[in-house]
């Protein structure tokens, strides 16, 4: 997909759409663009690529994304419905999807693996720049089982056009600047493309520098942040050969960022990955096979975290990945595919806070995926069988002795679901879900030991823990009404009863960062500095236990006037419950009930937002939980919106205002020794300007 083709297209009133049905210009305007759009094709959630998918999938593109994008993805992510961030500070950021993050939201690049260290740590921010994706799906509920356990929870795909997967025909791109918030922001990207219907190629480029960020001055900890500033550069190389039925392409990609980790005033994190990714599809093919698609990788994963000038823990990550999907031809009522998938990775940690050690992990998995369609129903089945060996090098490799003997343990586990659409007309749709899912432990839930300075605990794994196993159910129910459907809503529940949750919970006992038990009391303060100065850590341990997580979702767009000005009222509404079945207490970092409001006005190449966001006070927490409670808050945010169009050019202009009461707020996803140090940025007005030809 042609960069310059995406986004010229569009006008500012579709930043607020979700899809057609959401669209706030003038029917003449888009008249005139529609030719111009190229279809936008949902595969994460949907495999057969069928235009009503059964799992529940979010997308965020387009101007809207481009509004969105955050110094993280998962505060760019932040909002959608069921999805929060972890927050640890602005510089590292994971989404977090209906309460269960880490192992249990799986991230890929492009539907292929992205092997960083974000799943270790909180203060690990995932190796994707928001400045350099193209589109964002996100996949809730048991349809995420055909990725693999750790996507338990849901997958967050992240897709650029490194790889142009259609032909290019002459040369196309753009060029987008932003500065400003309450970080002081300074980004710009570049994306060129060009081809001549054979042959594609992609280049493009960011950076982006952040001082440390602003906050309320009632949070009483200064006008801005310590040690939260930051700097970030990357880009990448690509190219494919494009033909009738496919196409088979390589990109080379480089990613770099250093950033202050808040919880320690003098800790810096240095990241670097390099990535090399090949990806090919083939179709039409006849017979019984209708098309072949391949995905691999090799990635190198690099961060130092730096006290001071002095090297304190490295952390390094080297995968490889590949992935094979193999669609069949229709069969009577049956469509479907079924695939193989491989992934290895080599972790390894350095230095005397290293908390996990040397490890290797192999995971090998077959899938299948079918449908059937029957009038108005269609049905769908999947079902995965994957096997994990984890090796763990114990002591040999770094020479901390509490690390052990070598071990190895093996998991072989499997996944089924079950999915149902009933669409009795063009107005209202009903989805139902239910999937029996299992995931082998992670490395370092079985092998972690040692400090982990930057959670502020000492951490132990378990090698005796078994496979987490859950049973899912979600159920959904979608309206549009109005001319052309431009009145929508839409309301899902769901629940995932776990068997065996591997939970991090403190034990009661303290330890000295060597390992030894019995050291004086932590203390109750509220941050690693304060509570552990002496490096005192209280112990976690990885534990399974019994826990049921629980909620809703709903949203809605209601069209009040309608041509040749727009206004549209939209709502949006999210709460998960979830609990410790095993310990009659709360799961901890649980975003409380969200609510917002929106009004949206268009008239011709003018957009405007008014937002009105509210999350409830969590006081669902557990007894380990330092803080206790989070305050509940209230944002007002408001953004306007520009378009202007040149021969063969279009310029896209944004000035948004975020929390414009400058209200002291703080995040309930956040893990407890960070979010006293660490909240919501305070007032901030940002301006930003795409350039696309």
């Amino acid at each position: 997909m042609k960069v310059k083709i995406y986004f010229s297209a569009l006008t500012p009133a579709l930043l607020f759409a979700a899809g057609a049905s959401a669209q706030s210009a003038s029917d003449a305007a888009l008249a005139a663009a529609e030719p111009k759009k190229l279809d936008e094709i949902v595969v994460t959630g949907n495999p057969l690529r069928d235009a009503d998918a059964v799992a529940p999938v979010a997308v965020l593109a387009g101007p809207e994304l481009f509004l969105k994008r955050g110094t993280t993805l998962g505060e760019t992510l932040n909002g959608m419905p069921g999805v929060s961030n972890s927050f640890f500070g602005p510089n590292a950021g994971r989404p977090v999807i209906r309460g269960l993050d880490g192992d249990r939201v799986r991230i890929l690049s492009n539907s292929g693996a992205s092997f960083d260290a974000s799943n270790v740590s909180f203060d690990h921010n995932p190796t994707i720049d928001p400045l350099a994706i193209e589109r964002v799906e996100v996949l809730r509920g048991p349809g995420a089982l055909l990725y693999g356990g750790t996507a338990i929870g849901g997958v967050v795909n992240v897709i650029d056009n490194r790889i142009p997967r259609e032909a290019i025909k002459g040369v196309g791109g753009s060029i987008e600047s932003r500065f400003g918030g309450a970080e002081k922001e300074r980004g710009n990207s570049a994306v060129f493309e060009g081809g001549n219907g054979q042959f594609a190629l992609h280049a493009d480029g960011f950076h982006r520098n952040t001082n440390n960020y602003k906050v309320p001055a009632s949070a009483g900890l200064g006008d801005r942040i310590v040690n939260s500033a930051s700097h970030s550069e990357g880009g990448a190389i690509g190219g494919s050969f494009t033909f009738d039925r496919g196409y088979l392409g390589i990109s080379q990609s480089e990613y770099k960022t250093r950033y202050g980790t808040v919880a320690e005033a003098d800790v810096t994190i240095n990241m670097k990955q390099s990535r090399t990714a090949l990806s090919g599809e083939i179709g039409k093919l006849g017979g019984i096979i209708e098309s072949v698609s391949v995905r691999g990788g090799r990635t190198d994963y690099k961060h130092v975290e730096l006290e001071g000038t002095e090297i304190g823990t490295q952390f390094t990550n080297k995968g490889s990945d590949v992935r094979i999907e193999v669609r069949h031809a229709q069969m009577g009522p049956f469509s479907g595919m079924v695939g193989v998938q491989g992934e290895s990775f080599k972790f390894a940690a350095l230095g005397q806070e290293a908390f996990v050690p040397d490890t290797r992990t192999r995971n090998q998995a077959v899938f299948a995926y079918e449908e059937i369609k029957v009038d108005a129903w269609k049905i769908s089945f999947g079902a995965r069988a994957e096997k994990n060996r984890i090796e763990s090098a114990g002591a040999g490799n770094t020479g901390i002795d509490r690390f052990g003997t070598a071990s190895e343990k093996t998991f072989n586990v499997s996944s089924l679901s079950a999915g149902v659409l009933f669409k009795g007309d063009a107005t209202t749709s009903i989805t139902g879900n239910v999937a029996r899912s299992q995931r082998g432990p992670a490395f370092y839930e079985l092998y972690a030991n040692g400090p982990h300075i930057a959670t502020a605990a000492y951490e132990l794994g378990d090698a005796n823990l078994r496979a987490e196993k859950s049973t899912a159910l979600d159920l959904g129910v979608q309206w549009k009404w109005g001319s052309s459907g431009k009145s929508s809503a839409r309301l899902g529940v769901f629940v995932n009863q776990f068997d065996n949750f591997i939970a991090l919970r403190r034990t009661g006992v303290d330890r000295d960062t060597e390992g030894n038990a019995g050291a004086t009391d932590c203390g109750n303060g509220t941050s690693v500095e304060s509570a552990c100065a002496a490096r005192i850590l209280p112990e976690f341990r990885y534990q399974g236990v019994k826990a049921r997580l629980s909620g809703f979702e709903a949203e809605a767009k209601f069209r009040l006037v309608d041509q040749p000005t727009t206004l549209d009222l939209e709502m949006k509404a999210d709460f998960t419950r979830a609990q410790d079945l095993t310990n009659a207490e709360p799961l901890p970092r649980i975003a409380p009930l969200r609510l917002s409001t929106a009004a949206l006005y268009a008239n011709g190449p003018w957009a405007l937002r008014a937002e009105i966001e509210h999350a409830a006070k969590q006081n669902r927490v557990p007894a380990i939980d330092l803080l206790g409670a989070t305050d509940s808050y209230t944002l007002v945010n408001a953004a306007i919106l520009y378009t202007a169009k040149f021969s063969g050019a279009s310029a896209l202009f944004f000035l948004k205002a975020n929390n414009l009461g400058d209200r002291k707020a703080y995040s309930a996803s956040s893990i407890d020794t960070i979010r006293a140090l660490a909240p919501l940025p305070g007032r901030g007005v940002k301006a930003g300007v795409q350039l696309s030809f």
